[in-house]
């Protein structure tokens, strides 16, 4: 029997339903409005197109949200200013900065300058910290590994006691999930595993998991063989393999591919994620949802 197809774009948009309902309650009740700057630096048509989805999301669930472009050529300093001044600005809850910034800027200085407790993308080193300790020390959670966990939630997979591999140990997903399902608590609780490239027999690890979480960046890395079936499979990849005509608008579109071979997993695993529509989405979302939980934090509600 193929597999249940565990949907991202399905369960984002209930957790922004529940986002918006949230927003217009804090709203009413406390004169409290979510804020929200994103950082643009140059005119990178990729980072343009993430910001302008993160501002188009902000402004639907009613944040008060502020876009703000910079020139290519702004110095590392006039960005550290302008970084300080968000952080001194009591009606921003949440500041991203895009990446990538250009090679004359130290993007590593710019990150950790923010204020921790605005740092919804989870980046900043005493947030990074916080996550390891877990349980009520861990104010924000890292965006996709967040959302991950949300899918799996969402979708009634049990994680208390279960085998999950991590495929990856990257610092934004690979890592931080496997510290998300390790702690004590709802969806988590499991006993995990982290594999990679330098792993030795990579495909046993693998078909030892209840939920296997595959962010490697590597297109069919996964092999159907790989799977234990009835298994959960997140598929985190989105890996750029060619272009093709779109049919609606008549121009070349990317062809996406995952890290899984999704038609034949979907035959073998209990349910999976596709690509796109499943991890993608929800990254947005979860940055959305951090916003908010800052909102309510800055201003002591509970």
């Amino acid at each position: 029997m193929a597999a249940k197809i565990i949907s991202g774009t399905e369960i984002a948009a209930q957790i922004r339903e529940e986002l918006k309902k949230e927003v217009a309650e804090i709203k009413e009740k406390h004169g409290v409005v979510p804020g929200l700057v994103t950082i643009l630096i140059g005119e990178n048509p990729a980072s343009i197109s993430y910001v302008t989805g993160k501002q188009k999301t902000a402004k639907e669930l009613g944040f008060h949200s502020i876009q703000d472009n910079q020139p290519e050529n702004i110095s590392e300093e006039e960005l550290l200013r302008l970084v300080e001044k968000y952080n001194n600005d009591p009606t921003i809850h949440g500041i991203l900065v895009q990446l990538p910034l250009p090679k004359h800027i130290n993007e590593k200085k710019v990150l950790n300058a923010v204020d921790p407790d605005k740092d919804v993308d989870c980046f900043h080193p005493v947030n990074v910290g916080r996550l390891m300790i877990g349980g009520g020390e861990a104010k924000f959670l890292p965006c996709t590994p967040a959302g991950i966990q949300e899918l799996i939630v969402r979708s009634g997979i049990e994680t208390s006691g279960a085998e999950v591999v991590v495929v990856g140990r990257s610092n934004i997903v690979g890592k931080p999930i496997a510290n998300i399902m390790l702690q004590k608590g709802r969806g988590a609780n499991s006993t995990v595993t982290i594999v990679h490239t330098g792993t030795k027999d990579l495909a046993s690890h693998c078909r030892r998991a209840d939920i296997l979480i595959v962010a490697a960046g590597v297109p069919g890395l996964v092999k159907p063989e790989w799977i234990r079936p009835g298994s959960c499979v997140i598929d985190v990849g989105v890996n750029r393999v060619g272009e093709k005509m779109s049919e609606k608008t008549g121009k070349m579109v990317p062809i996406l591919k995952g890290d899984v071979d999704f038609d034949a997993a979907k035959e073998i695993a209990g349910a999976i994620t596709p690509v796109p529509g499943g991890v993608g989405p929800m990254t947005i979302t979860m940055l959305m949802k951090n916003t908010v939980k800052s909102a309510k934090l800055a201003a002591g509600i509970k």
